[in-house]
């Protein structure tokens, strides 16, 4: 008999997010002008921005500070009901921090933490996106008319935190906010370095791997999804162009077999562009994949071994970086 999460589905998908950045307006030219996002409005000292497929009001909450890093992440829950199911949940594991009022676009928000202080927002109500006359779609079944320039991202793909305590935080996007593990990556001592986990049926949502340098709280990378490889490879001569600093990549994940390019935004931030759609979690009675520290030491899935880089780099950057 197959055993259901009581918690599953509760949760329908990742919302937007919140990036701080110390360099604010070259920041925002990054999201802009190489990703091709379009910004729709603004609050304070911040620019909301959008993917051009996104139906919801924004996708990023770009902010002006010190460090870079990230901010609160949201996520949607699929009804009213499933959203107090996640709260009262949440408050009964001790890490509810409280309601608070949604961004533009955003209905009421219920913010709470991780073992690793990683902050996120869970709310239902969200005004749909409706677009201008210059920028209404051909096809009414997409949210905004393709850009035409930079990459061109379609939608916001995953986050990857860093994390003290792999194990911890991945137990409570499971058992408490109903997601599915789907890979993990597991060490010769048995702990788990590495965890992917999905609230929907793509491979996966939210990613928690180890940060080696013990730092609690830090971001390894969002990811955006494009429609194809040869947006990745396009956007790595874009980044050529625009003088972007490519880390790693064009290549392929083993993990998640997802072809991927990564880039430092100018604040410091780690940009994933991926093309991850194309494998699907369809099945109920999943069977969590667990990768070795052998298996990994062979590197990505064409050989490409994982540049230190990898291992050290997070934001905000720790003491010394």
């Amino acid at each position: 008999m197959l055993n259901r999460n009581p918690a599953a589905h509760d949760v329908a998908h990742l919302g937007h997010l919140q990036l701080f950045t110390p360099a604010f307006d070259e920041s925002v030219e990054f999201f802009t002008h190489y990703l091709g996002m379009r910004t729709h409005g603004s609050q304070g000292s911040s620019v909301f921005l959008r993917a051009w497929d996104d139906y919801e009001h924004h996708t990023i909450t770009l902010t002006p500070r010190t460090t870079a890093g990230i901010g609160r992440t949201h996520l949607r829950a699929a009804d009213e009901d499933a959203l107090q199911r996640r709260v009262e949940a949440i408050k009964e594991a001790g890490l509810g921090i409280g309601w608070t009022d949604g961004e533009p676009g955003y209905g009421p928000t219920y913010l709470f933490h991780d073992p690793d202080g990683h902050e996120f927002g869970l709310y239902y109500e969200s005004e749909w996106f409706q677009p201008e006359e210059d920028t209404r779609p051909a096809l009414k079944n997409q949210a905004e008319a393709y850009p035409g320039a930079g990459v061109c991202v379609r939608r916001l793909d995953h986050v990857n935190f860093l994390g003290v305590d792999v194990e911890a935080n991945r137990d409570v996007l499971r058992d408490l906010l109903g997601a599915k593990v789907t890979e993990q990556i597991v060490l010769d001592d048995g702990s788990v370095a590495g965890s992917w986990t999905t609230f929907t049926n793509k491979g996966y949502d939210a990613v928690y791997t180890r940060d080696r340098l013990g730092i609690t709280g830090r971001l390894h990378h969002i990811a955006f999804a494009t429609d194809s490889r040869a947006d990745i490879l396009r956007a790595a001569d874009l980044a050529l162009e625009q003088d972007v600093f490519i880390e790693t990549g064009p290549h392929k994940h083993a993990i998640q077999q997802t072809f991927f390019l990564y880039v430092y935004e100018p604040g410091g931030n780690r940009i994933e562009l991926c093309n991850a759609g194309a494998r699907l979690v369809l099945a109920p009675d999943w069977r969590t994949i667990d990768w070795t520290e052998a298996e990994r030491a062979k590197g990505q899935a064409w050989g490409l071994k994982t540049i230190e880089s990898f291992h050290t780099h997070g934001t905000p950057p720790a003491p010394g970086q």
